[in-house]
């Protein structure tokens, strides 16, 4: 079943005090030790894990357009997005290294609270139909696109990459309830 809005801003909002948490208590070393599972360090995952929420405002748009599009149009959208799969990889895997030097551990937390908050105030303003427009998706850029994906699955996406990436840092976890 789809997450409702109230599940996915619940979400945002888990996403805000568990990184919160774990920049708060991470040591400057800590923050520059290797994760598991990837070749990041873990301010680099963390800015990896903030940077999916700011690519679901750039990803809004583009469903509200390419979902407008006759059928073949997103299909071949997908399709050649998915053929560039590996010069994909390469940018994401640069660009979050570069990227966590300007968003560092003393602008990424801002940054993601800025862009949550974004989310959430536009996401309340959606309707239904908004929330069932589909577009095809690049599946095999990242584990949690499908073939085909709707609004509201695109508004769900960032807490999943959230997730599975808050599993792959070496930092302690949050305390508390609900915390992983």
């Amino acid at each position: 079943m789809d997450p409702t809005g109230d599940q996915i801003t619940a979400g945002y909002r888990r996403a805000i005090d568990d990184f919160a948490a774990r920049l708060g208590s991470a040591t400057p070393a800590e923050l520059r030790r290797k994760t598991a599972a990837t070749r990041w360090t873990n301010e680099e995952l963390l800015f990896h894990m903030v940077f999916g929420y700011m690519v679901v405002r750039a990803l809004l748009p583009l469903v509200r357009v390419v979902s407008r599009l006759p059928g073949p149009a997103g299909t071949t959208f997908a399709a050649a997005l998915n053929a560039a799969t590996g010069p994909f990889d390469v940018v994401n895997y640069w660009g979050s290294r570069a990227a966590a030097l300007v968003y560092n551990r003393r602008r990424m937390g801002r940054k993601l609270e800025r862009t949550v908050n974004e989310l959430m105030r536009q996401l309340e303003r959606e309707s239904p139909a908004s929330l069932a427009r589909t577009m095809p998706f690049p599946d095999r850029w990242d584990p949690f696109f499908k073939p085909a994906m709707t609004l509201n699955d695109v508004y769900a996406y960032p807490n999943l990459h959230f997730d599975f990436h808050a599993r792959q840092l070496s930092l302690r976890p949050p305390d508390g309830p609900g915390q992983h």
